[in-house]
């Protein structure tokens, strides 16, 4: 990669509550409030008998597997994620029939790949009330991770985190969920109380008003992030008013990347005006493994994004997926069988939109784009 350019990794939903936060070597009790299964060490278990034993516990960076080489690797100047869990200690949870948990003592599994942004505007980071909401940013804060999208308020909730990249221009990071991914109305942040950055209704209208609070915070050479929780967890359709405003976003010169996620598997990615739309980059972390089900949608495949800039223009230089199978609740690379799935997959969903997706001499995905 070129040195003057800018290099992000982004990823979709990092879902580090209930199985996963059972192998790390601090666990939530492990109680759930499920209708089918009451205890998070049964989704241990599902991946056990699907993948076979998994000691206990595990260190920190263990739930990263074969993806803490490709990041030393690769060595992007940044890395956002989308955090799908509540990092508490609470135990007043909300009743929506699951709730996501991991204990603040498991932080260190985010330092450990070296997260520099947490987004948390999903609809899992209230599951444990506003008092686990606020316990998750001073948890985060405290580790040195920025978030986006969440707050004591809704002026904090909608501030971008910013970042800077040691002699690279500013990230500048704003997260937003919308009820189509399951975010309650009640979440959303207000003058008086803690909660999300909510957009009821994302248009080309809505687009303009967020694009006027990106214009007064912005300063020359920032790179813009919006990441956003948008639509259901799963199917490959794109539509037409979500497709608005994410044009929209970059049209009025707001966003230099829109970073969606809520699916659980990766959808489409299009490249409006030089700067990537994804338009849902599926979970990277979870602990489905074993869980039947949408097996069509290969939900045990994932991908990591990395994102190289002009920092010049702002435009897409390239634009990598690194494919991984979750086994054993951890990363591991694909097969080549598993990549080619996904190549094929993604060159299908990609080619709507005038992509392609190649498999590169690394062994990555590679997008291309007219």
């Amino acid at each position: 990669m070129n040195q003057s350019s800018m290099t992000l990794m982004l990823s979709g939903d990092v879902m580090t509550g209930r199985g996963v936060d059972q192998v790390l070597p601090h666990p939530s009790p492990p109680v759930l409030h499920e209708a089918y299964i009451r205890s998070a060490l049964d989704y241990v278990s599902l991946a056990e008998e699907a993948n076979g034993p998994i000691a206990r516990p595990m260190p920190f960076p263990y739930i990263w597997g074969d993806a803490l080489r490709v990041l030393e690797e690769r060595k992007p100047d940044l890395s956002i994620i989308n955090l799908e869990t509540a990092v508490t200690h609470s135990h007043r949870f909300v009743p929506k029939g699951i709730n996501y948990r991991m204990s603040p003592d498991n932080t260190p599994c985010l330092t450990a790949a070296g997260i520099d942004c947490c987004v948390v505007a999903n609809n899992h980071v209230l599951d444990w009330g506003r008092e686990g909401l606020e316990e998750t940013l001073a948890v985060l804060g405290d580790a040195g991770i920025s978030t986006a999208g969440a707050g004591h308020d809704a002026t904090e909730a909608s501030a971008p985190a910013t970042l800077a990249g040691l002699g690279k221009p500013r990230i500048l990071v704003y997260g937003i969920a919308c009820p189509s991914s399951g975010v309650p109305s009640d979440w959303a942040a207000d003058d008086n109380s803690s909660g999300v950055n909510y957009l009821e209704h994302p248009s080309a209208e809505t687009a303009d008003t967020i694009a006027r609070r990106i214009s007064r915070d912005r300063q020359p050479g920032d790179i813009v992030v919006v990441s956003i929780h948008l639509d259901a967890n799963w199917g490959y359709k794109i539509g037409e008013t979500d497709r608005a405003f994410a044009h929209r976003l970059i049209e009025a010169g707001a966003a230099d990347v829109v970073h969606g996620h809520s699916s659980h598997h990766p959808k489409a990615i299009e490249v409006h005006h030089g700067k990537p739309i994804f338009y849902g980059c599926g979970d990277l972390i979870n602990d489905y493994e074993g869980i039947e089900g949408h097996e069509a949608f290969r939900g045990d495949l994932s991908l990591m994004y990395f994102v190289e800039f002009d920092p010049a223009d702002r435009h897409l230089l390239s634009l990598d997926m690194v494919p991984f199978r979750i086994r054993n609740i951890r990363l591991n690379r694909t097969s080549s069988e598993e990549t080619e799935w996904l190549r094929r997959m993604m060159d299908r969903e990609c080619a709507r939109f005038g992509g392609g997706v190649r498999l590169a001499e690394s062994g990555f995905l590679a997008l291309s784009w007219t």
